[in-house]
């Protein structure tokens, strides 16, 4: 019985992803958006291209926030992003930000997991961190955008074997 069930689901799109205590039905080419519980109604949007062959979709920032010169604050985006396991979100800067503002990410690129869903830390919460480099503060408005993201594809080498598994959010994996 299991077995057809099984052959089923993967006829008509799904998998099984099993957890501990728990099994939860994955439509397979997922990859997409979802609003964290904690800002479900703080009016946060969900990122969006704006042209035809724009490859990045633009995140806004959750609040608002000064960013004073030579420091470094982390913008919360309420946001969360799923996608397929052999997929990558990278986050890079506006380049409008960087240019006339003097806004960096501090980590160059940000890299989201594909396992950083739902992570039991922050729920897989994107959190944007920022460097003004400039030389006067910088009033950054909730809903500005300040980040766009792409999705990529990666490939991994023939005897490759992950030893860490995700137990939380950002550093978790102590590598």
């Amino acid at each position: 019985m299991d077995i057809i069930i099984i052959i089923l689901l993967f006829i008509s799109g799904y998998y099984i992803l099993k957890s501990k205590n728990k099994v939860d039905y994955v439509e397979t080419g997922n990859r997409g958006f979802q609003i964290i519980t904690e800002y479900k109604y703080k009016n946060v949007h969900i990122p969006e291209r704006h042209t035809e062959h724009s490859a990045g979709y633009d995140i806004e920032s959750a609040v608002t926030i000064e960013i004073e010169p030579n420091k470094i604050v982390t913008i919360p985006t309420g946001i969360k992003v799923f996608m397929e396991d052999d997929e990558v979100f990278n986050i890079y800067i506006r380049s409008s930000l960087a240019l006339k503002k003097g806004l960096v990410l501090t980590n160059a690129v940000g890299i989201i997991d594909s396992d950083y869903y739902n992570n039991l830390d922050n729920e897989g919460h994107i959190q944007i961190s920022l460097c003004n480099i400039g030389t006067e503060a910088y009033h950054l408005e909730k809903g500005e955008r300040v980040a766009q993201g792409i999705f990529l594809k990666y490939l991994t080498t023939n005897d490759d074997i992950p030893k860490g598994e995700r137990t939380g959010g950002i550093g978790s994996t102590n590598t």
